[in-house]
């Protein structure tokens, strides 16, 4: 039995939800007496809706059921560059270490790149058959579990429900060309209606940025820029490229003219720098970012003070 907590499994309809808020079909005009389930399929159908905002996709996106019917997939999938999978050639020793590594519970697999998905691999599974001492041959596919394939224009509601109805709760999010575009899990989702989820394994990650001292800030390098900018008070974009500049990762690339590499230093004209923590061979990870007097600060050696000599005796 999963153990992990679903949905309800019951059908999202009218008579359905008129049942779990114990209303009947008498107190539809009533938004307050609305349960869960009547809440959800007016989310989904847009019966509390206005029509003016039918079609409209919030600049700012606000957690609440209106989300289901709002927000596309491409809104809150993981890019691709961000995936974190498992070829089909790993070991039992590498997937392990991948698990240690990132704290999820489920991880994409993959046959020679990522555009060619089998299926993910459940944490409990490969515990369960390699765990706790258990001895035999290490074969991966025989415990591979299904994903979804869905397109970026789907909307969240949708693919809710199909992980409810499927029992699926990651998808992978295909291009028009059949390529892996990004990965979503039903927590994902779940988010974009009550807000963040934060569990154990989010504590590394829970914000985009953090103040280590005044004038010094470790920044996620997918952190959007705009945000950035007004956490540190400083324009980092010109206004001729910001159009095509969405990330502070995107602006260090920019301002370096390559992929920089790890403990690299890239300077900015406002007299800031930043500082490349964590990268790999695709990508920037982690940024440290000091502006220009706390990074004029860190280059002054402290001046170095003789300790004075202890007197003789007479």
């Amino acid at each position: 039995m999963n153990s992990e907590s679903r949905l309800p499994s019951q059908p999202l309809g009218a008579d359905a939800a008129s049942e779990a808020d114990g209303t009947g079909g008498e107190g539809r005009d009533l938004p307050s007496s609305r349960g869960f389930l009547g809440r959800f399929f007016d989310a989904l159908t847009g019966a509390d809706d206005d029509a003016d905002e039918a079609d409209e996709r919030p600049a700012q996106v606000v957690p609440g059921m209106v989300n289901l019917r709002r927000m596309r997939v491409d809104d809150v999938a993981v890019p691709k560059a961000e995936m974190i999978a498992a070829p089909d050639t790993s070991s039992l020793d590498d997937l392990v270490a991948l698990f240690r590594e990132h704290g999820f519970s489920r991880l994409p697999v993959y046959e020679e790149t990522l555009d060619s998905p089998l299926g993910m691999i459940h944490l409990k599974d490969l515990a369960l058959k390699h765990g706790f001492g258990a001895t035999g041959e290490f074969q991966l596919r025989p415990m591979l579990r299904p994903l979804l394939y869905v397109p970026p224009s789907m909307s969240i509601g949708v693919l809710l429900q199909q992980m409810q109805q499927k029992r699926i709760h990651m998808a992978l999010v295909i291009d028009e060309y059949g390529g892996v575009d990004g990965l979503v899990t039903i927590e994902d989702l779940i988010e974009q209606v009550i807000g963040e989820i934060e569990d154990e394994h989010d504590e590394a990650e829970g914000s985009l940025w953090v103040l280590e001292k005044p004038g010094q800030w470790l920044i996620q390098a997918r952190a959007p820029l705009t945000d950035v900018e007004a956490e540190t008070g400083l324009a980092l974009a010109d206004p001729e490229q910001d159009e095509d500049i969405d990330t502070l990762g995107g602006l260090i690339f920019m301002l370096a003219g390559h992929l920089p590499a790890q403990g690299e230093v890239i300077p900015h004209a406002s007299g800031a720098e930043f500082e490349v923590v964590d990268a790999d061979p695709r990508r920037i990870k982690r940024v440290r970012l000091r502006l220009a007097g706390a990074a004029a600060a860190e280059k002054i050696e402290p001046m170095h003070i003789p300790r004075a000599l202890p007197t003789g005796r007479a």
